[in-house]
C-alpha cells in the first residue's frame, strides 16, 4: 500500500482520549461506545479496502438527539467526526482518522413512515437500499436507484455519495429521488431540509446536501420517492464484434430519443468472468455486449424493442436476443450484477473506478483504457452505466505487491484524467473520498475549489465533519501545476494543510 496523506494528527486529542471515552458514555448507552482496538478493528477502511486506519472511538447512536448530543460535545472540545454508513462506499469516504470519533449511523435502520398517497417513504438513514423496495413492493412500488451494493448499502450512504445505479438513466440518481431530509450540523444545530412535497422555496439546498459526502452535516432522516412498478419491463442482450460498433449503437438508441430503463456495456474480458461466475449464457465471442432494458405498457415495450433491435442490427451486432420471460429478463442481469464477485476469481485484488463521459465517446474511452492496461502491464474488466457514460473499469493486482498496487494507482489516475480529457468527470456515483482528492485539480480552478471550501466553511468553520476527504493537497496539487502562487498569496486558505 502506498502512504496515505491524511489530516495532522491532534496531540491534544489523543492525550484526553480517556475523558472524550467517558464523555460519550454518558451521552449515550455506554455499550455503544467502543475503543477497544478489537472491537473498532472492524471499522478501520470502508468498501476501498486498499486504504486502512484506527479511528479513536466509534459510536454508535439511536436517535437524532444522540446524534445531536455527541457532533455537539465534539464541535465543543474539537474533535474531529467521520460519519459511516453501512461501509460499502468505494471512494474511501468514510476512512477513519486516528484522532476522530468514528460515528456510524448502523441502528438508524427503521422505516418511519409509508405514505402511498404522497408516493414517498420516510426512513432512517442505516436502512438498506433494497429494504426500501421491499418495504413498498407488496402495494406495487419500488425505489428507483439502484447501486449494484443496493443489497447492503445504505440510504443515508446513498445520499452522501449521490448513488445511482443502472436504471439512474431514466429515473435519475438519487438526488432525483430524494425529497427532504433531517440533518445535525457539526454544532449540534438539528435542521430539515425539504419534505413530501416536489418544490421548495429558496435556494436547492437538497442538490447541496446531497453528494456532500459527509462534509456538511449527518443525515438521519430521509424522505425518498416511490414510483409505482411498469406494467411491463423486457430486456435485450446483445454482442458486437467489435468494441467501436457497440459503442455507435449505444449512442444512436439514446440519440433516436429511446431512454431505455437500463443500458448497461461489459467488455470481453467481463463477458466471460461473469459468465463463468453466474452462468448467465453471455456471447462470448463478443467483443462488447450490451443489455437494454425497456419499461412501460405492453406494446410501448414491443415498440421500443423493435428499434433498438433495428439499430443494433444496423451496427453490425453479432448476437440479440429479447427476453421472453421475466425469469429470462433476470438471467440478463445476472452476470452484470455478479460482475465485483466475478473479477476477484480473476485475480488476488481489484480496484474499482468510477468516471464519467460524453456517450459520444465510450470506444475512445474503452480503446485508452486498453492502451493504458498493456502499459501498465495490468488486466482491467470493463462495465458502464452505458446510457449516462458513467465508466466502471476494474484493475486487476495483486495486493499484497506494493509496487503492483503503486501502478495501480496511477492507472486509475490516468483514466480519470482521460476521461476529463474526453469531456467527462472524475467521478460518477462513488464520490472523491480520499481517492480522488488530488483529481480535483484536474476538473477544477482556484475559484472552483475556494467557492466549495467557502461553503464547507460557513456550515463546518472548524473543519472538523469527516477531513481530509474530497479536496486536494495543495502540495500535490503544485507540483501537477494547477496552484499557483501569486505575490505571496496563499490560495485556498481555508484548506488544511496536511
Amino acid at each position: 500500500m502506498t502512504e496515505l496523506a491524511l489530516p495532522k494528527i491532534d496531540k491534544k486529542t489523543l492525550d484526553k482520549k480517556d475523558y472524550i471515552f467517558k464523555s460519550l458514555a454518558k451521552l449515550i448507552n455506554p455499550e455503544h461506545v467502543l475503543s477497544h482496538k478489537d472491537e473498532i478493528k472492524p471499522y478501520e477502511t470502508d468498501g476501498l479496502s486498499a486504504y486502512k486506519q484506527t479511528p479513536l472511538a466509534v459510536v454508535m447512536p439511536e436517535n437524532t438527539k444522540e446524534v445531536s448530543s455527541i457532533l455537539k460535545f465534539c464541535y465543543e472540545e474539537n474533535i474531529k467526526v467521520v460519519p459511516r454508513g453501512a461501509g460499502t462506499g468505494l471512494s474511501g469516504g468514510a476512512l477513519p482518522l486516528q484522532d476522530a470519533v468514528l460515528l456510524s449511523l448502523g441502528k438508524f435502520n427503521k422505516i418511519l413512515e409509508i405514505d402511498f398517497e404522497n408516493k414517498c417513504v420516510v426512513t432512517q438513514p442505516g436502512v438498506t437500499n433494497l429494504g426500501l423496495t421491499h418495504a413498498v413492493q407488496h402495494k406495487g412500488f419500488y425505489y428507483a436507484p439502484d447501486p449494484s451494493s443496493q443489497l447492503a448499502c445504505s440510504i443515508g450512504g446513498n445520499v452522501a455519495e449521490n448513488s445511482g445505479g443502472v436504471h439512474s438513466l431514466k429515473y435519475g440518481t438519487t438526488t432525483n429521488n430524494i425529497l427532504g431530509v433531517e440533518m445535525v450540523m457539526m454544532d449540534g444545530t438539528i435542521c430539515r431540509i425539504g419534505g413530501k412535497t416536489l418544490d421548495q422555496e429558496g435556494y436547492d439546498l437538497m442538490g447541496l446536501i446531497c453528494g456532500s459526502e459527509g462534509l456538511l452535516g449527518v443525515i438521519t432522516e430521509v424522505t425518498a420517492k416511490i414510483l409505482k412498478k411498469p406494467q411491463v419491463v423486457k430486456a435485450a442482450l446483445i454482442g458486437f464484434p467489435t468494441i467501436e460498433e457497440g459503442a455507435n449503437a449505444t449512442s444512436e438508441i439514446i440519440s433516436n430519443g429511446i431512454i431505455p430503463a437500463g443500458m448497461e456495456i461489459m467488455d470481453k474480458a467481463l463477458i466471460e468472468a461473469t459468465d463463468n461466475f453466474s452462468k448467465a449464457g453471455y456471447p462470448r465471442d463478443a467483443e462488447l455486449l450490451l443489455i437494454v432494458e425497456v419499461d412501460g405498457t405492453e406494446s410501448e415495450v414491443d415498440i421500443l424493442l423493435k428499434d433498438v433491435s433495428s439499430i443494433c442490427k444496423k451496427n453490425n451486432c453479432s448476437s440479440l436476443k429479447l427476453s421472453q420471460s421475466e425469469k429470462e429478463r433476470l438471467s440478463f442481469w445476472s452476470g452484470r450484477k455478479s460482475a465485483f464477485p466475478a473479477c476477484g476469481a480473476m485475480a488476488p485484488d481489484y480496484y474499482c473506478m468510477d468516471g464519467v463521459i460524453p456517450r459520444g465517446k465510450l470506444a475512445e474511452a474503452l480503446l485508452e483504457i486498453r492502451r493504458l492496461s498493456e502499459k501498465y502491464n495490468l488486466p482491467v474488466a470493463n462495465c458502464f452505466h452505458a446510457g449516462d457514460g458513467n465508466l466502471h473499469p476494474l484493475i486487476m493486482y495483486d495486493g499484497a505487491d506494493k509496487e503492483q498496487f503503486r501502478k495501480t494507482e496511477e492507472f486509475g489516475a490516468e483514466i480519470l484524467k482521460a476521461c476529463v480529457r474526453l469531456g467527462g468527470v472524475i467521478t460518477g456515483e462513488h464520490g472523491v473520498g480520499v481517492e480522488k482528492r488530488e483529481l480535483m485539480c484536474e476538473m477544477f480552478n482556484d475559484n472552483d475549489i475556494q467557492q466549495q471550501l467557502d461553503i464547507k466553511t460557513s456550515l463546518d468553520e472548524k473543519n472538523l465533519l469527516n477531513p481530509g476527504k474530497v479536496y486536494p493537497i495543495l502540495r500535490k496539487c503544485a507540483e501537477e501545476g494547477r496552484v499557483h502562487v501569486h505575490r505571496g498569496e496563499e490560495k485556498f486558505p481555508d484548506l488544511p494543510r496536511f
